[in-house]
């Protein structure tokens, strides 16, 4: 593990990151279009054997280069439609007060990304919530109480323009 000059700890990249072939570029990209299409149609679609098409999808997985295979929800029919960015402020810059902050924010309800930044904020947080009445009530039960917190600035989201987890390959 290497460390952050804030000692954060995060995992470097592995020093060889085996290559990629235009055949494993494209089932990289047929999966993130579709991570519910059978072996035997990605293995048509890429040109393999489905053992063969397999083999490369587990040696993919193996590789790091799959970290899972999910369903993409509707959130709001969910009933979590409204989405809240949040800009937290820490009140020390010290790898325990980071550290405590990060394994509380990961117990706040319906927090989906947590992420640690440059610039005025410390840490970014996307909430899916029900409406405001519900946000108040999260804001009010467990916002208020993340550790060595300073400022919170909160975004509601008017209108999503872009939404994608698909990569570049």
């Amino acid at each position: 593990m290497a460390t952050t000059s804030r000692g954060t700890k995060f995992r470097a990249p592995p020093a060889e990151r085996p290559e990629l072939d235009r055949t494993d570029k494209a089932i990289l990209r047929a999966l993130q279009k579709d991570a519910s299409i059978s072996n035997v149609a990605l293995a048509d679609k890429v040109n393999l054997s489905p053992p063969a098409c397999l083999r490369r999808v587990e040696r993919l997985k193996a590789g790091g280069f799959i970290r899972g295979i999910v369903a993409l929800l509707e959130p709001r029919m969910l009933d979590v439609g409204m989405l809240v960015i949040i800009g937290v402020v820490l009140d020390r810059s010290t790898p325990d007060s980071f550290a405590a902050f990060e394994k509380a924010a990961q117990k706040i309800t319906g927090c989906m990304e947590c992420h640690e930044v440059t610039g005025e904020f410390d840490y970014f947080m996307m909430i899916r919530t029900r409406d405001n009445d519900s946000f108040n009530k999260l804001h009010a039960e467990q916002l208020l109480y993340l550790p060595g917190v300073r400022q919170i600035r909160t975004f509601m989201v008017l209108k999503q323009v872009l939404s994608n987890t698909q990569l570049t390959v």
